[in-house]
């Protein structure tokens, strides 16, 4: 997502008005909450609120968005000089899940929506999508479509995320919550019994977990 080119002023009003919102919506959902109540957590003018959103479901899906391109940005640095796409779509889960235990209200504004980015074409699937399209061209899954693919995958990830959150799991439950879901999700895709071993076993992917607070 491009961010608008604003004047360092308009700049901190928006960002302010970001911030408002990834704390606010943590507990409630949009339609629980007034613009006035957004701009008073912010600081700001009611009318600048408009100067940014047109209205607040606008509001709500560019916060998710800043939200879910964080957590793409874990992603890409769990995933940073591995080759093999099967073993990036478990980094992806790995990275999601990380992120969760390491951020539970930004998590939690996240699971209140998608707002559109659940679509194979949106620019936040980017990287989902080539590394499905890698794996399925290497014959390491069998998937029906490339959409289904991704809401697949995307549908995965965001329920281990949720359910992490709404456990308050430790490090050790959450890992062995994520091991099986990878399990479960990888076979789901068609990866064979020996790939996932391969991928989920010492040294693999899973060891990656423990060093979230790196990735922070």
């Amino acid at each position: 997502m491009t961010e608008p080119l604003l004047s360092p002023r308009a700049a901190r009003t928006r960002f302010a008005l970001l911030a408002a919102g990834m704390e606010l919506l943590v507990d409630r959902p949009i339609d629980a909450i007034s613009i006035d109540e957004f701009v008073a957590a912010a600081g700001v003018a009611k009318g600048s609120f408009f100067n940014h959103f047109t209205d607040k479901r606008q509001f709500a899906t560019v916060v998710a968005s800043v939200i879910r391109i964080d957590v793409e940005d874990w992603v890409g640095r769990l995933n940073a000089g591995v080759a093999d796409p099967l073993a990036r779509l478990a980094g992806g889960m790995v990275a999601a899940a990380a992120y969760a235990l390491a951020n539970p209200q930004r998590t939690a504004v996240l699971a209140r929506s998608f707002n559109g980015t659940s679509l194979d074409d949106h620019p936040i699937n980017a990287g989902l999508l080539h590394d499905l399209r890698d794996a399925r061209a290497a014959g390491a899954i069998e998937i029906p479509s490339e959409a289904a693919g991704v809401l697949y995958w995307l549908g995965a990830c965001q329920i281990v995320m949720g359910n992490i959150v709404e456990s308050e799991a430790d490090d050790i439950a959450s890992r062995d919550l994520l091991a099986d879901m990878l399990r479960m999700s990888l076979r789901g895709l068609g990866a064979t019994v020996p790939a996932i071993d391969a991928i989920l076993g010492p040294g693999g992917v899973l060891d990656r977990f423990g060093q979230h607070d790196r990735l922070n």
